[in-house]
C-alpha cells in the first residue's frame, strides 16, 4: 500500500502544527500550508522529515479564493516530485483566525473577512483540490465548539463554523459517490495561540472555561491533534457526514 498523503491548511502553527505531527508519527506524508511564516513552517517539514516521512510547505491564504487555482497546480507539482503520484488521501481544512467583536460592533470588512477565511475559502478550496483527491479519501472539517454554545463576542466566527457543518452534510452526500467521507470536528476552548493566546496566556479566562469543562480543565493541542489523527484513521471510514465535538464536555 503506498503511503497515505494528508493536506492540511494552517499546518505550521497551533492545532494544525499538532495535527501534522501527529498523522506523520503515523506515516502519513504532508502537504502543509502556511499564510505568512515560512520559517514556521520549514521547521515543521524538517521535524516531520526527521520522523522518516516526507514533506512539504507551500503558501496559501485561504481567504484569497483568486489563488486557489495556483496553489492546486502547485500541489499537483509537488505530488508528482515528492511522492511519484496524482492525488493525495486527506484534506483537512483548519486554516483559521480568531474574531472577537459584539455584534452590534462587528463591521462589514471583519465580516467579509471572517466568511472568506471559514467559509467562503474552505468551500472553494475543497472545489478547486476535489480532482486531485483520491476515489475513497477523506474530508474533515473544523468547526467550533462555539458553534453549539455561546460566548458573546464570537457569534460572527461561530456562524461561519455553522455554515460549516451544513456545508459538510452536503459534501458527504454529494461526494459520496466517489467513496470520499466527509466529517467536521468541533474543538472546544484549546490552549494555543489561536486569538492572540486567550485561553493559554488569561489565567482568569482558563480557570472559567475550566470551570464549565466536565473533564475539569481546557484543551491542549495533544488531544486535538490526536482526535484528528483518530478521524482519519481507517477504523473511523465508515464514518460519514457527523460532526464530532471534542471539548471535554464543554457547558453541557
Amino acid at each position: 500500500m503506498s503511503e497515505r498523503i494528508a493536506l492540511v491548511t494552517g499546518g505550521s502553527r497551533g492545532l494544525g502544527k499538532n495535527a501534522v505531527l501527529k498523522l506523520a508519527a503515523e506515516g502519513t506524508g504532508i502537504v502543509l500550508t502556511y499564510n505568512s511564516s515560512e520559517r514556521e513552517a520549514q521547521n515543521v517539514v524538517r521535524e516531520i522529515e526527521q520522523k522518516g516521512v516526507k514533506a512539504v510547505a507551500l503558501q496559501l491564504n485561504v481567504g484569497e479564493i483568486a489563488t486557489f487555482g495556483d496553489f492546486a497546480k502547485k500541489v499537483q507539482e509537488s505530488l508528482k516530485t515528492v511522492w511519484q503520484r496524482d492525488t493525495f488521501d486527506y484534506l483537512l481544512n483548519n486554516a483559521g483566525t480568531g474574531l472577537y467583536a459584539p455584534f452590534t460592533e462587528t463591521t462589514e470588512a471583519q465580516f467579509d473577512d471572517a466568511m472568506n477565511i471559514h467559509f467562503k475559502g474552505p468551500f472553494f478550496l475543497t472545489q478547486t483540490l476535489l480532482p486531485l483527491i483520491k476515489d475513497g479519501g477523506r474530508i474533515l472539517n473544523v468547526s467550533s465548539g462555539l458553534a453549539r454554545f455561546t460566548q458573546p463576542g464570537s457569534g460572527t466566527y461561530a456562524a461561519m463554523k455553522g455554515a460549516m457543518e451544513v456545508l459538510t452534510r452536503y459534501q458527504a452526500k454529494e461526494l459520496g459517490a466517489r467513496g470520499i467521507a466527509v466529517n467536521i470536528i468541533a474543538p472546544g476552548a484549546i490552549e494555543t495561540d489561536f486569538g492572540g493566546g486567550r485561553v493559554r496566556d488569561n489565567a482568569e479566562l482558563n480557570q472559567l472555561l475550566a470551570s464549565q469543562t466536565a473533564l475539569g480543565r481546557v484543551g491542549l493541542p495533544d488531544d486535538i491533534g490526536d482526535a484528528i489523527a483518530a478521524l482519519l484513521s481507517d477504523k473511523l471510514g465508515w464514518m460519514n457526514a457527523q460532526r464530532i465535538e471534542v471539548s471535554g464536555g464543554m457547558f453541557l
